[in-house]
């Protein structure tokens, strides 16, 4: 695609700050690249809302709109981001959920990030549609909506023109995948290197990966490995089994995985299973040995012993020293 693509972000009093700077990051950094490369592509930003002005988000910065809903013009990509208090926002935005109703079938594509899915189920979008939010609005989404088929551990969604992803940081995962598809994998690698981040994050949204993979120095098909991996991390995976399934020998495998990310497959496997136990011991108040089953390891003692070598510190003391005190899900 050679066009410069025309995107608008649509935010609103408090919406979530990082879900319009990360997205904004994203297709700046790749606007970069492209004119550094010598491409005529790019994006041409718009920031629009149901009035024009500053617009106070979620923190102490504002963005200023400098169009109105109501004077919107066609564009590529419509982004739109989320709110903490959403069912209050749903009331007083009631302007924004009738212009997606009215528009929503016209857009070209548009990203609901967070729990702006919700203005685009309140506007009949999302419809018998497959689509997902913030992992701690899920249930609410369900509720509120029993017609959409809400995937809560899915990073981002796709129907059809429709766009929906998860918590807060997923907004920069949808964004990244937009610049993979307008201006192809190299361009959203430069631009996933300059924000220290994955490309396709491992898992979704209930594992939370940390580790950074130098996706960059290997080939895409080992990239769709890691994500393979972090997709079945409760099953006993072992290397025949990892590649049986990438339709190579264990020594082919071995190598080229190696020669990719620096580390074994099995080391990684742990790794990502270590990534996993954290945010379940941090989120949630389950018992050790639930945790260790759903993050696949055998037993609490292969977890225990996991987090020793890597961390210095049992399961139990990592939860004690980093856990917060908010609620916890079980």
């Amino acid at each position: 695609m050679n066009q410069r693509q025309q995107v608008a972000l649509i935010v609103y009093p408090g919406f979530k700050t990082l879900e319009a700077t990360g997205p904004l990051s994203v297709l700046g950094y790749a606007s970069r690249h492209l004119a550094e490369a010598g491409h005529a592509g790019g994006y041409d930003i718009t920031i629009a809302a149901s009035e024009v002005g500053h617009i106070a988000s979620d923190t102490a910065m504002s963005l200023e709109a400098t169009v109105a809903l109501k004077d919107f013009e066609t564009v590529d990509t419509v982004l739109i981001t989320g709110a903490a208090q959403i069912e209050e926002v749903l009331c007083v935005q009631q302007s924004l959920v009738d212009w997606c109703r009215e528009n929503g079938p016209n857009f070209k594509r548009c990203a609901a990030f967070c729990t702006a899915s919700f203005f685009l189920a309140e506007a009949g979008l999302l419809e018998g549609q497959r689509a997902t939010t913030h992992w701690n609005y899920a249930d609410r989404l369900r509720q509120r909506f029993p017609n959409v088929a809400v995937d809560a551990d899915a990073l981002f969604v796709q129907a059809g023109r429709f766009w929906t992803s998860a918590g807060v940081t997923a907004a920069i995962d949808l964004t990244l995948a937009y610049v993979e598809r307008d201006y192809g994998r190299d361009i959203a690698l430069a631009v996933a290197r300059d924000m220290v981040m994955y490309l396709k994050r491992p898992g979704g949204q209930s594992q939370f990966s940390t580790l950074l993979t130098e996706q960059s120095s290997g080939k895409a098909s080992m990239n769709e490995v890691l994500i393979w991996m972090g997709e079945r991390l409760d099953q006993p995976l072992t290397l025949g089994d990892i590649a049986t399934a990438q339709g190579m020998s264990v020594r082919s495998m071995s190598r080229a995985f190696t020669a990719a990310f620096g580390s074994s497959p099995m080391t990684m496997l742990e790794g990502l299973r270590c990534d996993r136990a954290k945010v379940l011991l941090l989120d949630t108040d389950l018992p050790l040995k639930t945790v260790g089953y759903r993050a696949g390891f055998r037993s609490d003692e292969q977890m225990r012993n996991a987090f020793r070598r890597r961390f210095s510190l049992s399961p139990r003391d990592y939860r004690a020293r980093f856990a917060t005190s908010g609620p916890k899900e079980g």
